[in-house]
């Protein structure tokens, strides 16, 4: 992980904020106290042992080679370039959605947790926080069980509320990604199977109920029905499909992201990459009804106010 000044503890949930760069809590993302706990908890030996090594490398990268006494952090960052909402010309927005999430794994949670370009403002992050937690609420409250497939996972935001209710399989066409919500899991102390899967892969088998948290979008206008159709083939009949997504809030992305120009957007990263994805924002309605026409009964297609749609459905 990245050395963060100021972490909510990976374990406890703490706020804490480091002395200096060199603070082996901002690399662990550990509280003082929990890192004191580490001689009796695995998931803390592990996150104190690739602290220590994350340390430790940044430091020699820091340091030149021919032995100059340059302090870490004193070389020259380049400015990252403005987003530009120009879409290039060729571009294959489906490989550039796994190298984005690929290279985004490490900032992923900054989006959820309103931090650094992600932060919009007092009122907007208050509401942001409100309809992120309901949404929470309303997944939790989803009678969901036995066998569970979350399609896209991501770094595993939702996947803690989904190991609790049943045997997890979570899938994700990137690794970094689903090494944070290895981590995000043991934190939590649940089990859930994690293998790299690409969304689009054909099922192996029938399960009890599908989540997909902030995939629907980016799947194409003309590869809806068939992506819910290849859901409807991961489900058992009677089964369920749920899903959140995003509303389209100009306040919802980072603040340097351009508005998406024929459902294709540009993305910048931290470091200054930039991607072009597909982003297709749905209003519930046109969600509702392209469920009905895939053979789901029992729609039910929400909005949190502002940022979030919430869609459950019965496969018969």
């Amino acid at each position: 992980m990245p050395f963060r000044s100021t972490f909510d503890c990976l374990w406890c949930g703490t706020s804490h904020t480091c002395r200096g760069p060199d603070d082996l809590e901002g690399w662990a993302q550990l509280c003082p106290v929990c890192i004191g706990k580490a001689g009796d908890n695995g998931f803390l030996r592990f996150r104190l042992r690739q602290a220590l090594a994350e340390r430790g490398e940044a430091s020699r990268r820091a340091t030149p080679s021919d032995g100059s006494p340059e302090a870490a952090g004193s070389a020259t960052v380049p400015s990252p370039p403005t987003a530009s909402s120009a879409i290039p010309a060729a571009v294959d927005p489906e490989r550039s959605l796994v190298e984005y999430y690929e290279a985004r794994a490490r900032e992923y949670d900054d989006w959820y947790l309103r931090r650094g370009r992600y932060a919009r403002g007092a009122i907007h992050d208050a509401a942001w926080a409100a309809e992120l937690d309901a949404a929470g609420r309303w997944l939790d409250g989803l009678p969901l069980r036995g066998e569970i497939v979350e399609l896209a996972a991501g770094t595993g935001w939702w996947s803690p509320l989904l190991a609790g209710k049943g045997e997890l399989w979570v899938y994700d066409a990137a690794a970094r990604p689903l090494e944070l919500a290895r981590e995000r899991l043991m934190a939590h102390r649940l089990r859930a199977h994690l293998h790299l899967r690409d969304a689009w892969e054909e099922p192996d088998r029938a399960v009890d109920a599908v989540f997909t948290g902030f995939w629907l979008s980016h799947v194409r206008r003309d590869r809806l029905e068939a992506f819910l159709g290849l859901v409807r083939r991961w489900i058992r009949p009677g089964g369920t499909f749920a899903f959140i997504d995003s509303l389209p809030d100009p306040a919802s992305g980072a603040a340097d992201h351009p508005a998406p120009v024929d459902d294709l957007a540009v993305r910048r990263l931290d470091d200054g990459r930039t991607f072009t994805i597909t982003k297709v924002y749905r209003t519930p309605g046109e969600l509702a009804a392209a469920l009905r026409e895939a053979g789901f009964i029992d729609v039910e297609v929400s909005q949190t106010g502002r940022f979030f749609v919430l869609g459950v459905a019965t496969r018969v």
